[in-house]
């Protein structure tokens, strides 16, 4: 018999942990409830019902009128995958703008795919300028710009006004991840004129990983239904193959993911029915309080975090001008173990800020507040904490100052 003994394992019961770094963060409690309902068959008229209104549902939280808005099932990955996946065929070249781990994300999975991939890239801490795109596109003739929004890895936000009219004049096709910021910054897929846009629940819009909404131009649309190639077991008389290259991917291919949703309701995998209901209810959540007023709570969050720690003397990180609303880089002051810190946090607060990745680990945390807990006073609780953490580290801190900046930038 193993050292854990599985007849002894309990019920789970994990700490009532306040998230605040980069994600996940807490669900809001709607969300889990929703999670709850009973589960129907992927078939049900009731089911697809469902499943026709998180389309519904989804499409002004991405800022567009596309039909093709609904769920990957999976984590965000799950989406950025199926897209890359479904958009390019090995040897086609694709620009990435890369300021940071998740730019390089992207060209992992695009080299896996076989692309010819061309970078435009920014130091991590600031964002890629719309005339070197313009540029980097001239010069390279790809088929698809693909980028990332929010970068949570350097804390960054990518301005995308301009980016999908760089793109149609070349010719090529458009993608962005918008995981971190979905729901919490705005996103314009139509006034962007991007092509396809992919988020995750788990960040702003206070849900949990395992649902990846994605919406999808009708250019991108008519793109993935050429290389359509149903599954031998599943064909129909009216669903027609494309003429384009087969996608690469059986769980992450488009073409038949669509058909899935569309009035064919093509038998391509068993819906997960839960993460569908928390992802109804976290568009439901987020229209419900209205875009302006969730992106200004944001705004308000993050202005009172950066404002907290720099009124306590830390050097927050990267470009004021493109930062992201809800996630915050600090350095670590010298000669601090900085997990050390974060431990303390857990330990004494129940509260969880980020490390980092790359060239920023062990010298930046990274500050979330976003989604359900976008709100002031969990910002103040975190900013009080991290002050009382760092005091048993024998760092001098103005006492108090971080919480009264962060409550005077909150109102500001």
């Amino acid at each position: 018999m193993s050292q854990l003994d599985p007849l002894l394992f309990g019920e789970i019961d994990p700490p009532q942990r306040l998230l605040m770094g980069p994600g996940p963060v807490n669900a809001h409690p709607r969300v889990l409830r929703a999670m709850s309902a009973d589960l129907l068959g992927q078939f049900d008229p009731e089911m697809t019902g469902y499943m026709n209104q998180v389309m519904a549902l989804y499409r002004p939280v991405f800022g567009t009128g596309n039909r093709w808005t609904m769920l990957i099932d999976g984590t965000a990955r799950a989406a950025i995958e199926a897209s890359l996946v479904s958009l390019v065929e090995p040897g086609d070249r694709v620009l990435v703008l890369n300021f940071g781990r998740f730019g390089l994300l992207l060209t992992e999975i695009l080299t896996r795919i076989g692309a010819v991939i061309e970078t435009v890239d920014a130091p991590w801490g600031e964002v890629v300028p719309l005339d070197a795109v313009a540029a980097a596109i001239e010069r390279s003739g790809p088929k698809l710009v693909a980028c990332v929004h929010g970068d949570t890895s350097t804390t960054m936000a990518q301005p995308l006004d301009g980016l999908g009219a760089l793109c149609r004049a070349a010719g090529a096709l458009s993608y962005v991840d918008a995981t971190a910021t979905l729901g919490g910054m705005e996103i314009a897929a139509d006034r962007w004129g991007v092509d396809v846009v992919t988020g995750g629940l788990q960040k702003c819009l206070g849900g949990p990983s395992g649902s990846a909404p994605i919406t999808i131009s009708d250019a991108a649309a008519r793109h993935i239904s050429a290389r359509r190639h149903v599954e031998r077991g599943i064909r129909r008389a009216d669903i027609a193959d494309g003429s384009g290259a087969r996608i690469a991917s059986n769980y992450f291919d488009l073409a038949m993911i669509m058909d899935y949703w569309s009035e064919k309701r093509l038998n391509h995998h068993t819906e997960a029915t839960s993460m569908l209901y928390a992802a109804r209810e976290c568009a439901r959540v987020a229209l419900g309080e209205g875009l302006a007023a969730r992106f200004a709570r944001h705004a308000a969050a993050g202005r009172a975090m950066t404002a907290g720690l720099r009124a306590m003397g830390l050097t927050v990180f990267g470009d004021d001008a493109h930062r992201m609303t809800n996630v915050t880089g600090v350095f670590i002051p010298e000669g601090v173990d900085g997990e050390r810190v974060r431990a303390a946090m857990r330990d004494h607060f129940e509260i969880e800020i980020g490390t980092a990745f790359g060239p920023l680990q062990g010298r930046i945390w990274r500050l979330g507040a976003m989604g359900y807990n976008a709100m002031k006073h969990k910002v103040l609780l975190t900013l009080g904490a991290l002050e009382a953490c760092l005091r048993m580290e024998g760092v001098t801190l103005p006492a108090g100052a971080a919480v009264a900046a962060a409550l005077a930038a909150w109102e500001a």
